[in-house]
């Protein structure tokens, strides 16, 4: 299909309506037939679920455009599983996982048009989201759901090239133990908006929250994992019941043993331990590694020697080497790729 006309490398990262999102709907205790639809609405009872006690749940994706010409997906199924384990938590019906890869597929032959090109630095992103439906009005679930899946063209993540990012130890907390810190859900953003738009009116790019219980452990930021890299090119990364389990983390500590040769351990990482390291980055779908150069504590600062006019060596070779996966560039682990037939 011919592409859409558009100046993608300046696209940024908002959203732009395209031509077909998918719906289906739970209702008497089963899924009904999804459809493909051109309408863009939502249509709620003013008493549903998802507006009155944030019984939502998401996932982020993205289709590409490789070097040979074929659009592809990243690991669908690991985040049909994930929007499982979510919807589960907040006792929401799960989509069944073959027809989640299934629907996604669908909505993204439908919007093929809107996939930028090789080698404009963009990509369609994907945004698979099951909300309650029903009305409610005693604290419980609903009954009746809905799922969604909308596109959206983004350009390039980073325009100009990777700037290193400027962090605050935050004075809030993102998750409890034994909370909702593990699952996707609409309400942990929700929560940490504020501590978001407070750290930028600070100057500073994000934040970093510890552990909620001790405030001495790393978790992650407002949308993202932390990866580290120390001073003998070991990856680390935290490990902790109440942060979100990152594909795209799982995926580079991957890439790191099997790809770079590296050493990676995924343990509880000590707030007091992040001075030593040489690398620090924050990794997502959306920038899928994003680094950082200094973390301010209270006025103390935490400067990482990789600096912050580039990304590190390591953290270059694993944004490198996953970007090159997923556009076809670099060979890629079994199963990882779906391709848009």
């Amino acid at each position: 299909m011919e592409k859409i006309h558009s100046d993608w490398e300046n696209m940024g990262f908002f959203y732009r309506k395209t031509d077909k999102r998918y719906v289906a709907n739970f209702k008497d205790g089963k899924w009904g037939e999804g459809v493909l639809t051109a309408d863009q609405t939502i249509v709620l009872n003013e008493c549903a679920g998802v507006l009155q006690y944030a019984q939502t749940c998401f996932e982020g994706m993205k289709a590409y455009t490789t070097k040979d010409g074929k659009i592809v997906i990243f690991q669908p199924d690991l985040n049909a599983q994930r929007l499982e384990d979510s919807a589960k938590r907040i006792h929401m019906a799960p989509f069944p996982k073959d027809r989640f890869v299934d629907a996604v597929i669908q909505t993204v032959k439908a919007n093929a048009a809107y996939v930028p090109p090789y080698g404009s630095g963009g990509s369609l992103y994907i945004r698979p989201y099951l909300f309650g439906i029903s009305p409610v009005i005693g604290v419980r679930p609903a009954e009746e759901f809905q799922f969604r899946i909308f596109t959206t063209p983004v350009g390039p993540y980073f325009k100009n090239g990777p700037k290193p990012l400027t962090l605050c130890v935050s004075d809030f907390d993102r998750a409890a133990p034994h909370g909702t810190g593990n699952a996707k859900l609409g309400l942990n953003y929700a929560m940490s908006l504020h501590a978001l738009v407070t750290a930028k009116e600070n100057g500073f790019d994000e934040n970093m929250y510890l552990d909620s219980a001790t405030r001495t452990k790393v978790e992650e930021t407002n949308g993202a994992n932390f990866i580290f890299i120390t001073k003998d090119n070991k990856l680390i990364t935290p490990k902790s019941e109440t942060i979100l389990p990152s594909i795209t983390r799982r995926s580079l500590m991957v890439i790191a043993k099997d790809y770079l040769g590296l050493e990676v351990e995924e343990r509880e990482v000590y707030f007091e331990e992040v001075k030593d390291f040489a690398e620090c980055g924050l990794c997502g779908t959306a920038a899928v590694i994003s680094p950082v150069g200094k973390i301010n504590d209270h006025g103390n600062e935490i400067c990482f020697p990789s600096g912050m006019r580039e990304m590190g060596p390591i953290t270059k070779k694993l944004y490198d080497t996953f970007t090159g996966i997923l556009l076809g560039r670099n060979k890629a682990p079994e199963g990882w790729i779906k391709v848009i037939e």
